[in-house]
């Protein structure tokens, strides 16, 4: 996963992008997720990562690297950031099993 592989044209990183300045639509994806990731046309591999959360499997698909820390604090807040926090224990968990 490098920048190199960033799919630009994939619907997921312009999810994240928007989530990160867009208080309402992270909380519509917090409480709808399916019709977010429907809305944002994501197609069915993207979807199943993103019902798990699979960070190492967004990152093949082409997310930005950058962004893939980011969504670990759109799920579980970044309030608390250092290394224990529940983001960066979500980041570890997904990607460096």
């Amino acid at each position: 996963m490098s920048i190199r592989e960033t799919d630009k044209t994939l619907p997921s990183n312009r999810l994240i992008f928007e989530l990160r300045r867009n208080s309402d639509l992270h909380r519509r994806l917090l409480q709808d997720p399916e019709t977010v990731m429907r809305d944002y046309r994501l197609s069915d591999e993207e979807q199943r990562a993103w019902r798990t959360i699979d960070l190492k499997r967004l990152g093949e698909l082409g997310v930005h690297p950058y962004f893939l820390p980011q969504l670990t604090r759109l799920f579980k807040g970044s309030g608390y950031n250092h290394n224990n926090s529940d983001a960066a224990r979500l980041y570890a968990e997904k990607l460096l099993k």
